[in-house]
């Protein structure tokens, strides 16, 4: 299989293994990456895929079913708000989860 397209997938933690599990039951090699969010810091996944081109749809799909975008309350603290804001002292409700995807090209590939 010629590798052609490189995917990483920016996912929520708690979806991770869920979706690694699904992509090795369809054959995909997937590595995973602890990442952490900047806004509100919490930790995510980078998965990273080498595919071939005519792949990366069915890869695609199986993190866009997998990976839906949820309401969660959250507190903003004095970590999140720069010196030119002002501080929110209360619950305020965030969108997390989704999958942030990036495709890129594979210029050249080599298993050493």
């Amino acid at each position: 299989m010629k590798l052609e397209k490189l995917v990483l997938a920016i996912i929520q933690d708690e979806d991770a293994f869920h979706i690694m599990d699904l992509l090795n039951a369809k054959g995909f090699g997937v590595t995973k990456l602890a990442s952490t969010g900047g806004f509100l810091r919490a930790g995510s996944t980078t998965l990273v895929c080498g595919v071939s081109k005519d792949r990366v749809p069915e890869l695609i799909e199986v993190i866009e079913t997998k990976c839906r975008s949820r309401k969660q309350i959250t507190s903003v603290n004095a970590m999140n708000v720069n010196a030119n804001e002002s501080f929110a002292p209360y619950p305020v409700e965030v969108t997390v989860g989704g999958a942030n995807i990036f495709v890129l090209n594979i210029e050249e590939f080599m298993r050493v």
